[in-house]
């Protein structure tokens, strides 16, 4: 079967790759366009293999929360330099990404790749992220993905380097749970409540104190101590930390004013190229 310009045309309209490569395809094919697109498929996949090796440091976070579900997700999407981070194709693989990823049951960066496309049943986020890897050819993965239910905050940096998504223990205000959002994202706490610390580096600091107060009256080292540790907590322990909006508060306390038992339950910070 002749394979003419109009049918390359049409493959590279659906594909997005190079005229050449579809010509060759098509012609693998028999002018089959399906097979074709099958053969191109398989040769991007082959393709994807050989640079998986290949370091991907740069990307985005995305994120996703469906309000009548209560389900969000949050993924790191990486690929090897800036100006692909923000193509078009990569970005709308990030959204769809983080959408499966909150609708999906204990998602993981492989088990969202088995996803139906939101909205497309035809096609998986891999499927997906195979089409966008043959167009832009360069190393992508998906390298971190979480799920988190219930009363949800989310924030996206305007560069979509940093992503936070919060699970509150109930209702608020949506401004204050994307100022708490905001306030994780820049000072990046590693814990949300002080009994999340090792308990050995607790004691470590409460030794340090107390050597640093050592000559004093029992009583008077005891509240040194006591009054250090509560500092040395509220540098990385979310709900102690001074809220970043009024400094004068704990996040604790900002979310008591609200309600006596509001409170964060759960959060999430990506960062590309974190941990």
């Amino acid at each position: 079967m002749a394979i003419t310009a109009g049918m390359v045309k049409a493959l590279r309209e659906k594909t997005g790759l190079p005229m050449m490569e579809c010509k060759n395809a098509l012609t693998e094919a028999g002018g089959d366009e399906a097979q074709a697109i099958e053969i191109l498929r398989k040769k991007g996949a082959s393709k994807m293999q050989k640079m998986a090796s290949r370091e991907a440091t740069e990307g985005r976070i995305a994120c996703f929360v469906d309000p009548e579900k209560k389900r969000a997700g949050i993924v790191e999407l990486r690929c090897e330099t800036a100006p692909v981070a923000t193509n078009e194709d990569f970005i709308k693989l990030a959204d769809a990404a983080a959408q499966a990823t909150a609708l999906a049951e204990a998602p993981t960066p492989d088990s969202v790749r088995d996803e139906k496309l939101p909205g497309d049943s035809s096609q998986t986020v891999g499927g997906l992220l195979d089409e966008v890897f043959n167009r832009i050819r360069e190393n992508m993965q998906i390298a971190r993905v979480a799920q988190l239910c219930g009363n949800i905050g989310v924030y996206v940096h305007h560069n979509s380097q940093v992503g936070v998504l919060i699970e509150m223990s109930g209702d608020c205000d949506d401004d204050l749970k994307a100022d708490l959002c905001m306030h994780i994202a820049a000072l990046n706490p590693p814990c949300l409540r002080r009994e999340d610390v090792d308990q050995k580096d607790v004691e470590e600091q409460k030794a340090a104190f107390a050597e640093e107060a050592a000559g004093k009256p029992e009583p008077i080292v005891e509240k040194i101590v006591g009054g250090k540790l509560n500092r040395w907590f509220s540098e990385f322990v979310l709900l102690e930390q001074p809220f970043v909006k009024d400094d004068k508060q704990s996040v604790a306390a900002v979310l008591k004013a609200v309600s006596p038992d509001l409170t964060i339950s759960r959060f999430v910070r990506f960062e590309v190229g974190g941990d």
